[in-house]
């Protein structure tokens, strides 16, 4: 079955010309000209399989959009904005975002982003995560990957996209070290930059919220000093 895409911009021209584009490729396109619109498509829908995201639109702002999106799926979301600062593009990432693409783009970079994006969800959704069991247990934190759950001590811990990301590619290395710019290459598929740090680090401590019984003591995800972070 081919991906649903999800085109949210409020200009017509983009719209059209990124659906053209993408069901030349044979993607299923939907599209909306507001946030409002998208988080009422994604209600409606069951499945959508990646988002396209303007930041400046009339009304709820992309970002703002992000933040809701993660409520309902964890579904890629490709920033696809004229706001091409560093500062804005590393909010996009911390937000909840997968991947972020200036305009003007070129329309090979997009199909390629978009295929990269849809390749990493679909391990990540288990479809071709060659392991041996539907369980990732670790002590009272057991992770689903099939149904993108996790559960800790019977409860259901909801995430957002990148924390799942991070916490199960540090859950199938259980015990290996991962410093901060293996984690952003591996997982955000970008180049190493002095602000990404910050990236990984909110991400590290946005996990440890929501699965430590006390964050600031973490039993789970662990500090190698000097070497990265690793899940005992």
């Amino acid at each position: 079955m081919c991906a649903a895409i999800l085109i949210v911009d409020d200009s017509e021209d983009i719209r059209e010309g990124v659906g053209i584009l993408l069901e030349s490729e044979g993607y299923q396109v939907l599209t909306a000209d507001s946030g409002e619109t998208a988080l009422g498509l994604l209600q409606d829908r069951q499945t959508i399989d990646l988002i396209i995201l303007d930041i400046m639109m009339p009304g709820q702002s992309g970002f703002e959009t992000c933040r809701e999106i993660r409520e309902i799926t964890i579904a890629p979301i490709l920033f696809l904005s004229a706001k091409a600062g560093i500062e804005d593009k590393e909010t996009g990432l911390i937000i909840g975002g997968d991947d972020y693409l200036p305009k003007p783009f070129s329309p090979v970079e997009l199909v390629a982003r978009i295929k990269a994006l849809l390749r990493r969800y679909a391990v990540y959704q288990g479809k071709d995560h060659n392991v041996s069991s539907d369980v990732i247990k670790i002590r009272e934190l057991h992770i689903y990957p099939s149904a993108e759950e996790v559960i800790l001590a019977g409860k259901r811990i909801p995430l957002r996209h990148m924390e799942y990301r991070l916490l199960v590619h540090l859950a199938l290395h259980r015990g290996r070290i991962f410093s901060a710019e293996e984690l952003y290459e591996t997982l955000w598929m970008q180049p190493f930059l002095p602000l990404s740090n910050h990236t990984v680090v909110t991400h590290i401590k946005n996990l440890r919220q929501k699965i430590e019984h006390d964050p600031k003591d973490p039993k789970y995800i662990l500090t190698v000093w000097g070497k990265g972070y690793r899940i005992v």
